[in-house]
């Protein structure tokens, strides 16, 4: 199949555009080469120079002609802390979205897989032992300065226990670059029922792996601790180190991504559905950081602050169910290897 594959110079586009070619498909990549995410504006070879934002442009109507499917993985990424964040989230992220959706559809090109994100959960799922499954206010900052750093049961006030999150869980945007990516998937199923389209979208969890970018708003927490390490510096780690997610590694990000194009080809999936892409193995932040840091022999073990960050959520971990039964994806790298061997992976200035 023929995908034109956006972002393909990025960290996880590149990892896709190596699967898609290794499998035998025609790939078109594109990348708009933003400073922040990469270390040169200059592309890679065969890689176009283009805006997704002019995905309009005869530019794009020449690459969008017969292609069977599009992968788009262009995105500011990012928390997006302050506000004046968002006018640049909101320029790349949904107006990129939607011109490029306009531009498929002028081109007849009627096929989606979308990078989306786990941050569109906000909060994860939470349960009490005695009142089930509870949506716990914001931790208070007092509770956090006290060094409680649990969300606590409304009903009889002893803390949560995390709980897988599925699909149809309930979507709390945090910030603006999780406000972007909902709006993006937003975009991408309104475009379904219009167009007569289909779609995938795919909520990464934490991503990492080798190639990923170096100390910018683009590095994950794994990609910090082992910059620490590499400074010869202890990794912090913030509140208690109980913080539990679930890190992917990206080549398993490649494969749900070819996955899910060619699932999307086929139809075998529904019209519009979004899948978690996660590894199934829930890690804590200080296992993390003690993963990387064994990688490294260096015998440097992390230290946990008691800091805290106001608005990071406690804990979310996916449920990988669906993405196993309709895709066919399960990932293959276990944390407990990948993290390791994270520590000494090359990495992108």
């Amino acid at each position: 199949m023929r995908v034109l594959l956006t972002g393909a110079a990025g960290f996880i586009g590149t990892a896709i555009s190596r699967r898609l070619d290794a499998e035998g498909h025609d790939v078109v990549g594109v990348d708009l080469m933003l400073g922040r995410a990469h270390g040169s504006t200059e592309p890679p070879a065969g890689v176009h120079h283009l805006d997704v934002r002019d995905a309009g442009s005869p530019a794009w109507t020449d690459l969008l002609r017969g292609t069977d499917v599009v992968c788009h993985q262009a995105a500011l990424v990012g928390a997006g802390v302050r506000v004046s964040d968002l006018p640049a989230y909101a320029s790349h992220n949904d107006v990129g979205t939607a011109a490029l959706l306009a531009a498929m559809h002028a081109a007849g090109v009627d096929r989606l897989v979308l990078a989306s994100s786990m941050v569109v959960y906000g909060e994860g799922r939470y349960t009490c032992p005695e009142h089930g499954d509870q949506q716990p206010p914001p931790r208070a900052v007092a509770a956090l300065e006290a060094g409680d750093f649990e969300n606590h049961c409304p009903a009889c006030g002893r803390a949560l226990g995390w709980a897988l999150v599925p699909e149809d869980a309930r979507l709390d945007p945090r910030s603006s670059y999780a406000a972007s990516k909902l709006a993006q998937e937003h975009y991408a199923s309104s475009w379904v029922r219009q167009a007569g389209a289909a779609a995938v979208a795919l909520r990464y969890h934490n991503v990492y792996g080798p190639g990923m970018p170096r100390d910018t708003p683009y590095s994950g927490v794994a990609a910090m601790f082992r910059s620490s390490l590499e400074r010869g510096e202890a990794p912090q780690v913030y509140e208690d180190g109980g913080q539990v997610r679930d890190f992917v590694h990206v080549d398993d990000v490649a494969s749900a991504n070819v996955l899910a194009l060619e699932q999307v080809v086929a139809e075998h999936v529904p019209r519009y559905a979004a899948y978690n892409v996660c590894s199934g193995r829930p890690v804590t932040i200080l296992d993390v950081a003690r993963r990387v840091a064994d990688g490294t022999g260096r015998g440097i073990a992390p230290e946990v602050t008691g800091g805290f960050r106001p608005g990071d959520v406690r804990h979310v971990v996916a449920s990988p169910e669906r993405a196993s039964r309709e895709l066919g994806f399960t990932a293959a790298v276990d944390p407990d290897a990948g993290l390791p061997d994270f520590a000494t992976a090359p990495l992108r200035a």
